[in-house]
């Protein structure tokens, strides 16, 4: 991958994508839509014991939006698991353990030339979380898939507003509140003139290159910080297909960065 610098990056998507709105929208990621609501498919790739929290999640991000869900595909083998690749289209969910390398969990979204999600993934790191609390594990399963639809965090210093998209350790903070549903609401009401949600096409590999098949984020890695605050973190890479990587990082207890790279 080429070196990219911060400032290639701020010429790109801007300073005001480095940081969440005042309102917690993560800049103004999302995915693009006819106004009527936004139908995300979404590939299933948690193992039985986040299945749970993975169910309750998605349907607590229903309840007041115009978000629905379409489940595609299941495929929560150790190897898929573990590479949670992205698919144009579509949202993936997975956990697994992915090292101690400093994050807890990860939402990655990759941007169309218009600056819109086209594909997204939502990672939970075992390594840290299997013997966390369940309060804690739906938090962070909640505040993930809430980055992939295009919110960011209502606070970083540990105060609670009752949201998983806060950082706090409070137990009524599992799930999300009546103002990231409005939030929710007001973005996907919205219409880009076209659609980036698909649920057409299966997971068969594609054969060929980055430029025909696209990049995914494993792939480009995390590339560099552009923004932190506490232990949330922003980076973004740029693929070998010209497209852009951004990634929300809610870091582990005890850590400042990540370790390495991916």
């Amino acid at each position: 991958m080429k070196i990219i610098t911060k400032l290639s990056v701020v010429a790109l998507i801007g300073s005001v994508a480095l940081a969440a709105k005042a309102d917690h929208q993560w800049a103004d990621y999302h995915w693009a839509t006819l106004g009527n609501g936004l139908n995300l498919p979404v590939i299933d790739s948690v193992s039985p014991d986040w299945q749970a929290s993975y169910n309750q999640s998605l349907s607590e991000w229903e309840q007041g939006t115009p978000i629905t869900h379409s489940e595609v595909a299941q495929d929560d083998s150790s190897r898929t698991r573990k590479q949670c690749r992205a698919a144009d289209g579509k949202m993936r969910v997975c956990n697994a353990n992915y090292g101690y390398n400093g994050w807890a969990g990860l939402a990655s979204i990759n941007l169309d030339s218009n600056g819109h999600i086209v594909k997204g993934t939502a990672k939970m790191n075992d390594s840290y979380l299997a013997s966390s609390s369940v309060d804690y594990r739906n938090h962070v399963m909640c505040q993930e898939i809430g980055h992939v639809y295009g919110l960011g965090h209502t606070s970083e210093d540990g105060s609670s507003q009752q949201t998983c998209m806060d950082y706090s350790n409070d137990p009524n903070s599992q799930w999300p509140n009546s103002h990231d549903r409005q939030l929710l609401t007001q973005m996907y009401s919205h219409d880009d003139g076209y659609e980036t949600a698909d649920s057409s096409g299966g997971e068969e590999p594609c054969r060929g290159g980055p430029k025909k098949c696209g990049s995914n984020a494993a792939d480009v890695g995390m590339g560099i910080k552009v923004w932190q605050k506490g232990r949330a973190q922003i980076r973004v890479a740029k693929g070998p297909d010209g497209t852009w990587w951004i990634h929300h990082i809610t870091l582990a207890e005890g850590y400042d960065d990540i370790v390495h790279d991916h």
